[in-house]
């Protein structure tokens, strides 16, 4: 049972940081000017995307041992997430003067519906995290 809520966690952030770094890609080529490194940035966008995923999926003895356990990882995660989703939603919410996002296929003018969609991916995420993170321990037989 606990493994489960863990993969579909996984699953989840997987779907997330798609969507997200999709998004972000599309930002960039059309609405903001390019500024530093981009392949940077977006191969660590890309590496969150699969890695955190693979790490949540199943307990990995070295990173637990080495780093932070899995549930750890989750709770951070779950917290960053929430985070990132009332950053949106603030967005989504802002006056006319107010940077959001744009719609998808012209890049301008902004499209608060585009906000509220991320808003609502980045918390559903959270809240398949925050059920794995703090859900209880399977116990032994």
């Amino acid at each position: 049972m606990h493994d489960r809520r863990f993969r579909q966690a996984a699953g989840t952030y997987a779907v997330y940081g798609v969507i997200y770094w999709v998004t972000a890609l599309y930002l960039q080529l059309t609405v903001f000017p390019a500024r530093g490194p981009l392949v940077l940035w977006f191969g660590l966008g890309a590496l969150l995307a699969v890695g955190v995923p693979w790490l949540l999926w199943t307990r990995r003895a070295w990173f637990e041992r080495w780093i932070l356990s899995r549930r750890d990882l989750t709770r951070i995660l779950a917290v960053l997430v929430a985070l990132r989703a009332l950053a949106v939603a603030r967005l989504a919410l802002g006056g006319a003067g107010s940077m959001r996002m744009p719609s998808m296929g012209g890049g301008v003018p902004p499209n608060a519906v585009g906000a509220w969609v991320m808003a609502l991916v980045a918390l559903a995420t959270a809240v398949m995290l925050a059920r794995a993170a703090w859900g209880p321990e399977e116990r032994a037989g």
